[in-house]
């Protein structure tokens, strides 16, 4: 497993060079469009809300003394939750918005692969690369939705806190890659298939998303980059075990 999480995270080596090569940039604009607007607004609510949810869970605490302190860290952990919230929505609504802009991209690339040969994959219009994109961001989410809540009420208590939060970010990671993999896996394999697929290769997975979201962290240029990094990332590691898969 960690074998195939640092062979993820080494395929964002030259990922910059291969899209400049292959002309690629133009492709990213409208995604990089919402992936703003998104996180931007996702933002401003989770600023919005964290005093609203700090006042109410702050009613748990019945006493005078003590109530601005209780206040303020009930403020706090309330706009981390929305924080926390607003970026699993954040990266599934990217993902699946950009599913039909992100797809020639990955052909491209497998283009440049495995040569120009006779293309033996399934051919998607727009309109089905964008269903296929939401269908698999709404599973992903729900899913991913009942395995943080109950992570996040491991905050609550000391010391596991700590683990509770490198949990997180791996399940965030995973899914983050699972959408960045499926941009290929969507015109070699079905709906059921590319969930097998990517079951099967969750380190690659993982690797792909932990870069995903550490781009998260950078602000304002993380936004930017993140999907032409981790989808031509992505793109490349996939082929190759698309490519593997056919071998064996």
């Amino acid at each position: 497993m960690i074998k195939d999480i640092l062979s993820g995270i080494q395929a964002y080596a030259g990922a910059f060079g291969l899209i400049s090569k292959l002309k690629l940039w133009k492709y990213f604009a409208i995604p990089m469009i919402i992936s703003v607007l998104t996180a931007t607004i996702i933002g401003f609510t989770a600023y919005g809300l964290s005093d609203n949810i700090g006042v109410f869970l702050a009613k748990i605490w019945i006493w005078d003394w003590g109530k601005e302190t209780v206040t303020t860290i009930t403020s706090f952990i309330g706009g981390l939750v929305v924080l926390i919230i607003g970026l699993i929505l954040y990266k599934h609504i990217i993902l699946a918005l950009s599913a039909p802009f992100m797809s020639p991209v990955s052909e491209k690339i497998e283009a440049h692969i495995n040569g120009n040969l006779q293309h033996t994959h399934r051919k998607t219009s727009f309109q089905e690369q964008l269903v296929r994109g939401i269908r698999i961001s709404i599973r992903n989410l729900s899913k991913e939705l009942l395995v943080t809540i109950p992570i996040l009420l491991l905050k609550f208590i000391p010391l596991v806190n700590i683990f509770s939060t490198i949990l997180l970010f791996l399940v965030q990671s995973y899914y983050a890659g699972f959408g960045n993999m499926d941009y290929t896996l969507e015109r070699h394999l079905k709906y059921k298939e590319s969930i097998d697929f990517v079951c099967r290769n969750k380190g690659f997975s993982i690797g792909n998303g932990i870069v995903f979201m550490l781009c998260l962290l950078v602000p304002v240029i993380g936004i930017i980059v993140v999907l032409p990094l981790s989808v031509t990332a992505a793109s490349v590691k996939t082929v190759a075990l698309l490519n593997q898969q056919k071998e064996a």
